[in-house]
């Protein structure tokens, strides 16, 4: 964790998003390496973030399924 990062579960998906739209615009436009490098550090925690909200949503929808067609196909 990156000590100048704030808590990233107070901030919606959309609101994440956007700071990696504008992060990454920042990264490419910025040609000093050092820069770029603390932008990735950022990025990769919004992604990492993203990712991880997302799969948690998956898997919630995953479990409330509808197991009625597991029961249907049977393979021997």
């Amino acid at each position: 964790m990156h000590p100048l990062a704030e808590d990233f579960s107070k901030l919606k998906d959309t609101e994440i998003e956007n700071r990696i739209q504008d992060l990454s615009r920042k990264y490419w436009q910025s040609h000093n390496p050092a820069v770029q490098h603390q932008i990735t550090l950022f990025l990769d925690m919004y992604k990492a973030e993203l990712d991880s909200r997302r799969a948690k949503i998956w898997q919630e929808q995953f479990q409330k399924r509808d197991k009625g067609l597991d029961e249907l196909i049977k393979v021997n």
